[in-house]
Order: structure tokens, then C-alpha cells, then sequence
């Protein structure tokens, strides 16, 4: 990864912080996009201590806001002029319906539209820098997804999981048309995958179950993957020499699956891209 610049959101803390490492390990620039200064800057250090690499920059952005992330594409384009690896990573689940502050349904906002728009605001510089890759991480919750194109923002029904379960499966709706538009007609130089991480011990559990989040951690100790673990197959994806020119693809545990039937329709990813445009202002 020498030579390689690599950007990761959510990288302060879980699987976003030990992707972020291992990728400034094997000599990358990593480039950090976090929500709060300073974790952002105490993880940076970190990373910096850890791999002994001093090439990692940090980046502040709310990736549930659309002016905050143009923001962010705009800074990082100023100070770089290549993207190698884009991992979107940032994601989170809450109890109750929220509107971002563009009006959006939270979760959707973030864990959707924040790597949609990115994605899009980056694009030509990652199309400039091939061969490159897009890593997204999603979920095997999208195989629980009860999606509705008409409602993405639960207007009518809101819970927790259905929002969560949605979204990740709007993560891999939007890895295969992304591959579509790129790679269908020709090779464009530019991957894009989808990924499930597996049930990680996180701080995502404390936003979806906060009464019963001192149980979870507990009985996580045993049962959900580390951190660590939980990176593997976002780091594989961004770095493997085995993956080069694999697009359109979902993995598991470093291979590729099969997601939900609905997850390859390419109807409903079309669909979804047409709304998630009209819904970025």
C-alpha cells in the first residue's frame, strides 16, 4: 500500500479506527473523517503510534449532514490529488424516528446517503487515481430488510431495526448499481464491493439497546467479534492483491456471497439511486 492514499469515515473508534490502522501498517496515507475533534485526534495518534506510520491525517465531518460531507470532499480534494481506497464505514442505529438536519430520517441520512453522496462527490478523483477501490460496509441485517422505495424514510412506521436493517441493504443496493455505471461497458479501473463484518462488539449496540448495553458488552465478550476481527474483510477488500478487478461483489469473512435476493435487483438499485439524488440537496 505504499504510495496508496486511503480515505475512512467512522475512523475513531471500531471497525472504522482498526481498518484506518491496518491500512497505515502496510504504508498507506490514511486519511481520517471522524465527527468529534478530539477522538478523532487522540485516535489519530494512536494509529500513528501503533504503526509507526506518521502519514495519517484527520478530516471533520457530521456524515449525516450534506453540507458537512461537501465540506469535507472539498478539504480533502484540496490537500490531495489522488484516492486510491474510499472505505465508508461511519454508520450507527437510533431508538426513536430523527430527521437529520436536512430533513432526512437519521438513519438513512448517515448509513446511506453519507456514503452515497461521498462516494459521488469523489468520484472523478477516484476514477483519476485507478486502479482504485470502494469499500462498503454494510451488513447481513440487509436480509431482514422490508424495503419500501416509496418510503425509504419510515414516514409511516418507524423501528429501530427496520430502519437499520434497510439501510445496510441500501448499502448494497448502491455497491452493485455504482459497479453497473462504472464497469458495464467498460473496465473503468474502479471496484466496488459490499461487505457483512460480522456482529461486532461496538459502539453501535449503545444506540440501539442502551438500557441493556452493560448485558450486551458482557455477553459480547464471548460471543460478537473484536474490532479487529470485525476489520477483516473491510481491510482484505482494500488491500488484497486477490481482489484486484472483483466488482459487484458482496463478502463474508474475506469471500464472496450471495446477499438477499432483493439486494440483487437491479430495478430496485436503480430505483434507490433515483431517490437518494432527489433526496441530496
Amino acid at each position: 500500500m505504499q504510495n496508496k492514499i486511503c480515505l475512512v469515515t467512522g475512523a475513531n473508534s471500531g471497525i472504522g479506527k482498526e481498518t484506518a490502522l491496518a491500512l497505515a501498517e502496510k504504508g498507506a496515507t490514511v486519511v481520517m473523517i471522524c465527527r468529534d475533534q478530539a477522538r478523532g485526534e487522540a485516535a489519530r495518534q494512536e494509529i500513528i503510534e501503533q504503526s509507526g506510520n506518521n502519514a495519517v491525517d484527520l478530516l471533520i465531518a457530521d456524515m449525516s449532514s450534506q453540507q458537512s460531507i461537501r465540506q469535507v470532499a472539498a478539504k480533502f480534494q484540496q490537500k490531495y490529488d489522488a484516492l486510491h481506497v474510499l472505505v465508508n464505514n461511519a454508520g450507527a442505529a437510533f431508538r426513536g424516528r430523527q430527521e437529520s438536519v436536512d430533513g432526512v430520517e437519521l438513519t438513512f441520512a448517515l448509513n446511506h446517503l453519507g456514503y452515497f453522496l461521498l462516494t459521488d462527490l469523489l468520484l472523478e478523483t477516484i476514477k483519476a487515481s485507478a486502479p482504485a477501490r470502494i469499500v462498503n460496509v454494510a451488513s447481513d441485517a440487509h436480509k431482514g430488510a422490508n424495503f419500501d422505495l416509496d418510503d425509504v424514510q419510515l414516514t409511516k412506521k418507524y423501528a429501530l431495526f427496520k430502519a437499520y436493517a434497510n439501510s445496510k441493504l441500501a448499502n448494497v443496493l448502491f455497491s452493485n448499481e455504482l459497479d453497473r455505471r462504472l464497469n458495464a461497458t467498460e473496465d473503468s479501473g474502479v471496484t466496488v464491493n459490499s461487505l457483512h463484518p460480522g456482529v461486532v462488539r461496538t459502539n453501535i449496540w449503545g444506540g440501539m439497546i442502551p438500557l441493556l448495553g452493560p448485558i450486551i458488552r458482557f455477553i459480547g465478550r464471548f460471543v460478537m467479534r473484536t474490532p479487529e476481527e470485525g476489520a477483516t474483510t473491510s481491510i482484505y477488500l482494500a488491500s488484497s492483491p486477490e481482489v484486484d478487478g472483483v466488482s459487484g461483489k458482496y463478502f463474508v469473512d474475506c469471500a464472496e456471497k450471495y446477499p438477499s435476493r432483493l439486494a440483487q435487483d437491479e430495478d430496485a438499485a436503480r430505483k434507490l439511486w433515483e431517490v437518494s439524488e432527489g433526496l441530496c440537496l
